[in-house]
């Protein structure tokens, strides 16, 4: 079964059940301050499960667009490492506002992996939340679940929140036994198990039971009405499907792959050798859809995030002997792959494309004098019997040369050395007082190369100003510093 048809079929079966297919939110959280990135399907009915909104059904499923990057939901570190992990992956979801409960969750859960996809359930294990008797009964009682694949475990692994504060609730999770070979922990103490960490067992779908408001005390409230949340990782569960146990070999990213393997030389590897490609292809997908959703590269916020990516990328295609600009070429298979089921990036494939290209290029400007300079320090420390860069160093190379701060940490990481991560945030702070005093109000004409790109995009602008005072317009964009910006505060 190809991609496209593991998400058709998802989305048949619980049409088939009643519920409404509604289409993916943006990246972009709407109306959602405490989160940086649409990070789950269920961000945009937050509100439904506070009970301050309501839509026109009681039963929803869709594939969301998610990235998780920042805060509780990080994968960043684990991308590449492995074979699972990515920062950019849909989610595919179903939702019950305030109508069937755990019951129909599990049921719906176990008929399509078991009937439906076929899946043998002697590979099926499922896990609830230690005082959840409920859902342990409901997998007994209406699933043919063998006997003792049901565990418990306690809130860390089986009570979902979706942030600092939040719906939350009890969770129920499947997870699959991909069997002994999975498994390359050379440990002797090492136990095969469910939640252990072991790539043997891989979490396929959590089903959440949302019951609970966390307050910004941290105490629990009961919410108005209880709902069901489930979040099914779709990459995970095509891999499964495809009998691939690296996601990586599956058809949603072996386009890419290839690419990166014509362009570089170096054949692709599910172990160590392979972790530039995987980086490669998962952050090319990251920054596609984040900048088709209207994220710009920038020094702030969610722009700087998607620069951070860009930039980690440009890196580790360096250890694969890509020294000049290639990233924005694996936009066009993204664009194959993924345009039937999201044509904003067909439809913005050429912006795409310009704007990766841009910030390799100017990443690339800098980039080897950098390294230098990083080398130099850590042969400097090595010398001196040291293990810490100090933090001014650190911030030399994000001032000067463009370094984010987690790409220092993590070649210093793979090098048995740690940043000054303190000393980092003072040199920071000091420039950019420096930066207040000395500040006149002067444009920089030398960053005008942004107002071409946005007139290629949309056009130029109609003046009308001597026919009329008032006219409907569109907001195409907005510029702050000389850099596309997805978002703007009052006052800015």
């Amino acid at each position: 079964m190809k991609g496209n048809e593991v998400r058709s079929s998802f989305l048949d079966f619980f049409r088939s059940k009643g519920h409404t297919i509604v289409p993916s939110d943006s990246l972009i959280p709407a109306n959602d301050p405490t989160l940086l990135f649409t990070n789950a399907g269920m961000n945009q009915f937050k509100d439904v499960f506070l009970g301050t909104g309501k839509r026109s059904y009681r039963r929803a499923a869709n594939s969301q667009k998610c990235i998780r990057v920042s805060g509780k939901h990080n994968d960043l570190e684990q991308v590449g490492h492995d074979t699972y992990h990515h920062t950019f992956f849909e989610m595919l979801g179903n939702w019950s506002f305030g109508d069937y409960y755990k019951r129909e969750a599990i049921q719906f859960a176990w008929e399509l992996l078991t009937e439906v996809w076929k899946i043998p359930k002697e590979k099926l294990w499922a896990t609830v939340y230690e005082e959840d008797d409920e859902s342990e009964e409901y997998w007994y009682q209406e699933t043919d679940i063998l006997k003792g694949r049901v565990l418990r475990f306690g809130a860390e692994d089986n009570f979902w929140e979706m942030g600092e504060t939040g719906p939350c609730g009890p969770c129920s999770e499947i997870h699959i036994d991909l069997g002994p070979d999975a498994c390359q922990n050379d440990d002797p103490d090492h136990v095969c198990g469910v939640n252990t960490g072991c790539p043997r067992f891989v979490e396929l779908w959590n089903l959440v039971f949302m019951q609970y408001n966390r307050n910004e005390r941290g105490e629990l409230e009961p919410l108005p009405e209880r709902h069901v949340d489930t979040g099914m990782g779709f990459e995970r569960i095509v891999a499964v499907l495809q009998h691939k146990r690296d996601n990586y070999l599956t058809d949603i990213f072996m386009p890419i792959v290839e690419m990166i393997c014509d362009l570089s030389g170096y054949e692709y590897h599910s172990d160590s050798r392979g972790t530039p490609h995987r980086v490669l292809a998962d952050h090319s997908r990251c920054a596609t859809f984040a900048i088709a959703d209207g994220v710009m590269p920038s020094n702030e916020g969610r722009g700087y995030v998607i620069r951070r990516i860009i930039r980690r990328a440009i890196l580790y295609g360096k250890r694969i002997g890509m020294d000049k600009p290639f990233i924005w070429r694996l936009v066009e298979p993204i664009q194959l792959i993924m345009g039937d089921a999201y044509p904003e990036v067909r439809e913005r494939r050429e912006f795409i494309e310009r704007i990766i290209r841009s910030e390799e290029e100017r990443f690339h400007r800098t980039l080897d004098r950098g390294l230098e300079i990083l080398e130099e320090e850590l042969e400097r420390l090595k010398a001196e019997g040291e293990k810490v860069i100090p933090g001014r160093k650190a911030f030399e190379l994000y001032d000067t040369y463009g370094f984010p701060l987690d790409l220092t940490q993590l070649i210093a990481r793979e090098r048995g050395f740690v940043v000054d991560e303190m000393g980092f945030r003072r040199a920071m702070d000091e420039q950019r007082e420096r930066g207040r005093a000395s500040w006149r109000g002067d444009v920089d004409y030398t960053k005008a190369s942004v107002y071409a790109d946005v007139l290629k995009e949309f056009g130029p602008t109609q003046f009308i100003g001597y026919e009329t005072l008032n006219a409907t317009a569109k907001v195409v964009a907005l510029i702050r510093s000389g850099e596309m910006i997805s978002s703007a505060s009052k006052g800015e």
